[in-house]
C-alpha cells in the first residue's frame, strides 16, 4: 500500500470530514489553502454521470469557453488552403498551412497542442489518423475544430476552449483552471464547466444523471461539491 506524503497528509487536514459537501465558493476557497506545491498547480474536475458510453446515444462530449481560460497556452496548428492560411495567422495561430503542413506532421512533427482544419482538407488530414488520432488531435466537428470559420475557433481556442468527453467509466475530466488564479474567478470557471455538462445530457439519459462532482488540485486532496449546487444549476 502506498504511503502519503508529510505535506499531503498536512494538506489533508483542511479537509475534514471525508463526506462533507461544499459549496463551489468554499471548495475553491479550502483547494487554495491545500495547495503546497511549488509549481502552479492545474485545477481539475472529475464529474461522474449516470450515463453508459458505450451506448452512443448515451454519450456525453461538447467544448466550453472557460471565462477566465484554463491558464495554458495551447500551441495551434491550422491546416488550410487559400485565404484561410492567412486568416489563422492573423488569428494568433502558432502554425498555420496547407499539404506541407499535412506531409510534416506524416513525417513525425507534432510540435502542437491542437489541430483545427477546414473541411476541404479533410481527405489529406485524414491520412494522418494514425499519428493524431492515438494523441486525440484528430479534428472534429463536434468539437469546433472542423470549421471554415477558422477565426473564431482559433480566438475561442486561445480564449479558453477546452473540450469535455466521457470516458468508459462514465466520468469527465477537465481543467478548469490554475491554483493562483483568484478564487472568484476559479468559482466562475467551475460553474460555467458544470452548465455545459448539464446542457449535454443526451435525450436517453435516464435516473439521476450528474452523480458527484470532486474538484482538486494537482497534488492536493478532493473536494465535493454538493448536490445542491447541482439542483440550482440545472434550473438555470
Amino acid at each position: 500500500m502506498s504511503k502519503r506524503g508529510k505535506q499531503y497528509l498536512k494538506a489533508r487536514e483542511h479537509k475534514g470530514d471525508e463526506n462533507k459537501e461544499y459549496s463551489i465558493e468554499e471548495a475553491v476557497g479550502l483547494l487554495k489553502k491545500a495547495s503546497f506545491a511549488k509549481f502552479d498547480e492545474s485545477v481539475d474536475m472529475a464529474i461522474r454521470l449516470g450515463v453508459n458510453p458505450k451506448y452512443s446515444d448515451q454519450m456525453v462530449r461538447g467544448t466550453v469557453v472557460l471565462p477566465h481560460g484554463t491558464g495554458k497556452t495551447k500551441k495551434i496548428c491550422v491546416i488550410a488552403s487559400g485565404e484561410k492560411i492567412k486568416e489563422a495567422e492573423e488569428a494568433g495561430a502558432d502554425h498555420a498551412g496547407g499539404e506541407e503542413l499535412i506531409e510534416k506532421i506524416a513525417g513525425g512533427w507534432i510540435d502542437f497542442d491542437i489541430v483545427i482544419a477546414t473541411p476541404d482538407v479533410m481527405r489529406g488530414v485524414g491520412k494522418l489518423g494514425r499519428i493524431l488520432g492515438t494523441k486525440g488531435l484528430m479534428p472534429n466537428p463536434k468539437s469546433g475544430t472542423v470549421t471554415f470559420d477558422i477565426r473564431k475557433a482559433v480566438e475561442e481556442t486561445k480564449a479558453g476552449k477546452v473540450e469535455f468527453r466521457v470516458d468508459k467509466t462514465s466520468i469527465v475530466h477537465s481543467t478548469v483552471g490554475k491554483v493562483a488564479f483568484a478564487e472568484d474567478k476559479l468559482a466562475e470557471n467551475v460553474r460555467t464547466f458544470v452548465q455545459a455538462i448539464l446542457q449535454a445530457k443526451p435525450a436517453a439519459a435516464k435516473g439521476k444523471y450528474v452523480r458527484s462532482i470532486f474538484i482538486s488540485s494537482t497534488m492536493g486532496p478532493s473536494f465535493k461539491i454538493s448536490e445542491e449546487v447541482l439542483e440550482k444549476q440545472e434550473t438555470k
